[in-house]
């Protein structure tokens, strides 16, 4: 038997019992009451579950939407702030692809300084969350409440998170519905949409950084520069290489229609039709399986800027022609240009129906790929000169016959060239009227289609008025006669003032003259064949003795042994002459032909024959006649 204190310490353990499993119970009605909704899943009545479906619809239909537009326009749904290019560097923050504008991952802005405005992975998901914020309210229940639908909404927070293959969104909404007898209501909501785009931007990224370290979309381009355009070299010829910078811009837009397209990120989504195709495949240490293009438009923009060029004219000149030279038949023409050349690429990563894409901009900065993005910006994109514009000046341009002509107007000052603007014709008169930098005995300078190019001395002190005349451009032919006959090679001179145009006849056929006095300096050849001996040569020097002595001047006396190659001289001066001719605008108008006739000195058979026929070019006239 039990004892009366066993029995109380019995009764007082079921108690503590009873006490603990109702504190349970309040807390479990409690918590019910607190999360009622709060739990995604929670059963809803089949007749009432269509609105809720629909619901879920609706937050997947624009999870799915922002996320494309993600995906279209480089991790952006609202782009930063615009930044408009310039005519020095034409790039904005943003590239036209088929009417949307997608921010630059990396850019030179209009004032030269280099951006990067690549958004990380939280900004994405901040612009989603806000996107489907304001789209989730316009999900139209009226179709329902035409049912008998009772449905209620209260404030939205949405927050998602962009994983490799979906997009999770969480909702917190009080979310009621009420149809007769039934009714049911949550306020926690989570969906999965199935989505590439977290995966798609990580190996965006990749491909962004490993440019960035490498530079291989610029390394790509500066063989394209060097390929399609003269850079550096030499090639054989006694007349001077001309180069347009517009059709050096049409081939480099050309090349890179077709070479963009062809780089490829090391994977299995290609097949190399040949080997040699695997310059085109860049190693990002990761196998990729899905697609990937490279796209560039001969539409975009491109940065081009050459020096040394005037008025978008390349020129190298020959060496071979000076005094000693030219008698031997044999030139040259050696060159060296430095480029500033800028384009955008367009990376798109896809597979199936989904896309993700970001453009970037490719530079070459003084042929040399663009330093990575520890500097400011690119030095003298825009000179200092031409940014302090504060005398205006007023500026026509005409035609011979005073006639109104539409120009581009610039201004030199010292080495300096800064555009001001184009001339425009208004009421007979073409004229433009703006803001030029300071400058004593600077040159305004006016190129118009079809017309020479005319400098103009004009100190920019004090405001004033300057006419330009053009002088119109006239293409003839041209034909080159020696004793009697046509040549078979010769080089053709025109100096007019500070410029000289070179003919290499047949080959080129037709010039273009503007009127004007004119030297004509002509220099035929013919095939010889004259052996010029080799010889060594012993040359001596004076240099500086080595040692202590040599400190105090004294002096040693080095010689070496120049070897000079025995040569043919296969191609000598033949003919030819030089004359002075004022060139009349009628005679351009008039005729479609210019002749020259030149003397015939007979073809070389000695070294001496060369020295005396050069100098005959000298003193030995030219007929000249148009037709």
């Amino acid at each position: 038997m039990f004892g009366k204190e066993g029995f109380d310490r019995g009764k007082k353990g079921q108690l503590a019992i009873i006490i603990i499993v109702a504190i349970i119970l309040v807390l479990a009605v409690i918590l019910i009451f607190v999360f009622r909704g709060s739990f995604v899943g929670t059963s809803i009545p089949a007749d009432l579950e269509p609105v809720y479906s629909y619901y879920l619809s609706c937050v997947e239909e624009n999870a799915l939407e922002g996320a494309s537009i993600l995906s279209q326009k480089g991790g952006y749904i609202n782009n930063p702030d615009f930044s408009p290019g310039s005519i020095y560097m034409p790039f904005s923050s943003e590239l036209d692809f088929l009417g949307i504008g997608i921010p630059y991952w990396y850019y030179v802005s209009g004032n030269g300084v280099l951006n990067e405005q690549k958004p990380s992975l939280e900004k994405m998901e901040q612009e989603l969350d806000v996107f489907l914020e304001e789209r989730l309210e316009l999900c139209d229940f009226s179709s329902f409440e035409a049912q008998g639908f009772i449905i209620g909404l209260s404030d939205l927070e949405v927050e998602t998170e962009i994983r490799d293959n979906d997009v999770v969104v969480n909702l917190v909404q009080e979310i009621s519905i009420t149809r007769e007898d039934s009714s049911w209501s949550q306020n926690k909501h989570k969906k999965n949409v199935k989505s590439n785009l977290g995966g798609f931007y990580e190996l965006a990224e990749k491909i962004f950084l490993n440019n960035k370290e490498s530079m291989f979309l610029e390394n790509y381009g500066l063989d394209v520069l060097r390929l399609y355009a003269p850079v550096d070299g030499s090639e054989i010829g006694c007349s001077p290489k001309i180069w347009s910078v517009d059709e050096i811009q049409e081939n480099l837009s050309d090349a890179l229609s077709v070479n963009v397209p062809a780089t490829k990120i090391k994977g299995n989504y290609y097949d190399l039709a040949e080997d040699e195709n695997k310059y085109f495949v860049q190693d990002i240490e990761e196998n990729v399986d899905v697609n990937i293009n490279f796209m560039y438009s001969k539409d975009w923009p491109m940065r081009l800027e050459v020096w040394p060029s005037e008025d978008k004219i390349l020129r190298a000149d020959p060496v071979g022609l000076q005094e000693g030279l030219g008698m031997l038949g044999f030139c040259y023409v050696p060159y060296h240009f430095v480029y500033d050349f800028g384009y955008p690429v367009l990376v798109q990563i896809y597979s199936n129906e989904e896309l993700f894409q970001f453009p970037v901009v490719v530079y070459i900065n003084k042929n040399k790929p663009r330093e990575a993005l520890d500097v400011e910006g690119l030095p003298d994109v825009v000179p200092e000169l031409c940014e302090n514009k504060n005398t205006q000046l007023s500026v026509s341009t005409y035609n011979t016959n005073l006639e109104p002509v539409e120009a581009h107007i610039r201004y030199k000052c010292l080495d300096t060239s800064c555009s001001i603007g184009e001339s425009v014709i208004e009421n007979n008169v073409a004229s433009l009227k703006a803001d030029f930098p300071q400058c004593v005995n600077g040159y305004v300078i006016a190129s118009a289609e079809g017309y020479e190019t005319k400098k103009q001395l004009v100190s920019s002190i004090d405001e004033s008025s300057v006419n330009v005349v053009l002088n119109k451009q006239y293409k003839l032919d041209l034909e080159v006669n020696s004793g009697g006959s046509d040549v078979d090679y010769a080089v053709v001179n025109f100096i007019k003032e500070d410029k000289t145009i070179t003919i290499s006849y047949p080959e080129q056929k037709e010039i273009e003259l503007t009127e004007g006095q004119y030297e004509v300096k002509t220099y035929v050849y013919k095939n010889s064949s004259i052996n010029l001996e080799g010889e060594s040569v012993e040359k001596c020097v004076t240099v500086p003795k080595s040692g202590f002595f040599g400190i105090f001047g004294a002096t040693d006396e080095k010689c070496f042994t120049m070897d000079i190659p025995s040569q043919v001289v296969s191609f000598a001066v033949s003919g030819g002459g030089t004359q002075n001719y004022y060139v009349g605008e009628k005679e351009l108008m008039d005729y479609e032909k210019i002749v020259i006739y030149a003397d015939s000195f007979g073809t070389p058979r000695k070294v001496e024959d060369l020295q005396l026929n050069y100098n005959k070019i000298e003193i030995s006239g030219l007929e000249i006649d148009f037709m």
